[in-house]
Formats: C-alpha cells, sequence, structure tokens
C-alpha cells in the first residue's frame, strides 16, 4: 500500500509540475551593450504585459520572462533614461509614457522594436521578426534556443546610427542616438503607407528602406517588406539580445 500511495504522489506531482510549466514560453533577454538600457514591453490586444512593461538591464545582465502560450506583443530597447524613485522620468529613445512600466504604452520612435506571436487559434508556429518600422535606436536580434530545422534568426545587427543620413538622425548632446525612418521624418503617406498607399502595390520601399535593408537584410526595413523577414519556429525559448556580438 505505501508503494501505491508513494507511486500515485509521484504521478499527481508530475502532472501539476507539467500543468503549471506547459503552455509557457521563457523570453531571455541580454543586455550585450556597454551602457544600461531599459528594455520596454507591450503586449499585443488581448495579451498581458510582463514585467510591468518596463525595466532596468545593466550591461552585461539577463533576465528571463515567462509568457503564456499565443503571447503576442512587441519588445524595444530604451537608452539615455533617468527615473526619480517613482519611477517617473524620460528616456532618449524609446520613451513609454514618461514611466520606467511602460503601463500599455508603446515606444517612442525611433526605436527597434522587436516583434512576435508564439502561436495562435489556428497554428502553432510562431512568428517573430525584427522591424525598423519605427526606425532604429540599437541593435538588436531574437534567435530560439533549439525548435529544430528552419528556424532562423531575426535581426539589425549593425548599428545604424553611425550610416544614418542627416535628414533622419536624432541627436542628444551632438551624438545621434536614433535614425528615424522615412515615415517619421517626412509625415506622409507615401512614406508611411498610409491611405492610398496602405498596400503593397502602391508602397514601395524607398530608398531610405533600401539603404536600412542592405545594412540589416534580416529585418523589416518598411510595412510591406518582403517575406524574408519574417521567421517561423516553433521553440521553448527565445534569447533577445541587446546589441548582439557581430
Amino acid at each position: 500500500m505505501p508503494i501505491t500511495i508513494n507511486l500515485l504522489s509521484l504521478l499527481l506531482y508530475t502532472f501539476l509540475s507539467f500543468s503549471i510549466t506547459s503552455g509557457t514560453h521563457q523570453l531571455i533577454l541580454v543586455n550585450n551593450c556597454k551602457e544600461s538600457i531599459w528594455p520596454g514591453v507591450l503586449g499585443g490586444a488581448g495579451h498581458p504585459t510582463p514585467n510591468d512593461g518596463g525595466f532596468l538591464l545593466n550591461s552585461g545582465q539577463e533576465v528571463v520572462m515567462d509568457v503564456p502560450d499565443k503571447w503576442s506583443g512587441r519588445i524595444w530597447a530604451r537608452q539615455g533614461c533617468t527615473f526619480d524613485q517613482n519611477g517617473k522620468g524620460s528616456c532618449y529613445t524609446g520613451d513609454c509614457s514618461g514611466f520606467l512600466h511602460c503601463q500599455g504604452k508603446g515606444g517612442t520612435p525611433p526605436a527597434t522594436v522587436v516583434e512576435m506571436t508564439l502561436g495562435s487559434a489556428t497554428s502553432p508556429l510562431h512568428f517573430y521578426d525584427v522591424s525598423l518600422v519605427d526606425g532604429f535606436n540599437l541593435p538588436v536580434s531574437m534567435a530560439p534556443v533549439g525548435g529544430g530545422i528552419g528556424c532562423g534568426m531575426a535581426a539589425c545587427e549593425v548599428d545604424l546610427n553611425v550610416c544614418c543620413p542627416s535628414a533622419l538622425e536624432v541627436k542628444v548632446g551632438g551624438k545621434v542616438v536614433g535614425c528615424k525612418s522615412a515615415c517619421l521624418a517626412m509625415q506622409s503617406p507615401r512614406y508611411c503607407c498610409t491611405g492610398e498607399f496602405g498596400n503593397p502595390q502602391t508602397c514601395k520601399p524607398t530608398l531610405f528602406a533600401n539603404l536600412f535593408k542592405a545594412i540589416c537584410p534580416k529585418a523589416y526595413s518598411y510595412a510591406f517588406d518582403d517575406s524574408s523577414s519574417l521567421n517561423k519556429c516553433r521553440a521553448t525559448r527565445y534569447i533577445i539580445t541587446f546589441c548582439p556580438p557581430k
């Protein structure tokens, strides 16, 4: 009898452990930059926002975020931030609502954005990309841990601030800290792919989008970029690296 009870206890423990851990994914955020950053996180419509939407990540540190199956959202880096003891302040780039915790707000462009949908009601596949549609502030990559054949890396691994056209530069204290998208700089439907240009037939890549694409071929350069920038996979863990090694 004791053996049976112990066996049942073990099976129950295994079942409960599986129930708690299954259906979740880990996002491992790594700061490989020389300076501290403040990642911003925003869950998509109907999805939770982990870690209160924002936190400090010092140089060389990493943090693990657990997100549920079918989670959809975006992650970006904020730089040059200062916050008081109440978490109120501002950042050079990627600022969200002027608080440490983004409170459901997205980052102010320009900002390099990691986007993902980790499964859906119709497909178990995970889709993820690095987008320059909102401009650029820091290099970043997203890669699966395992996942099998066909799982790729989404990335913009080069510092576009170094080669940013002067018309798109965002400077703080004489230093270029961000590179605007053509949409943000020109504020025109033609560059923003809106209005009569809101489809892939009428909205074509600009000279600036082509420049971004040439330097960062693994990232979306404009709203209707080719599908090679979208990665498909099915893994339980992904590593998001800010300032990835070249």
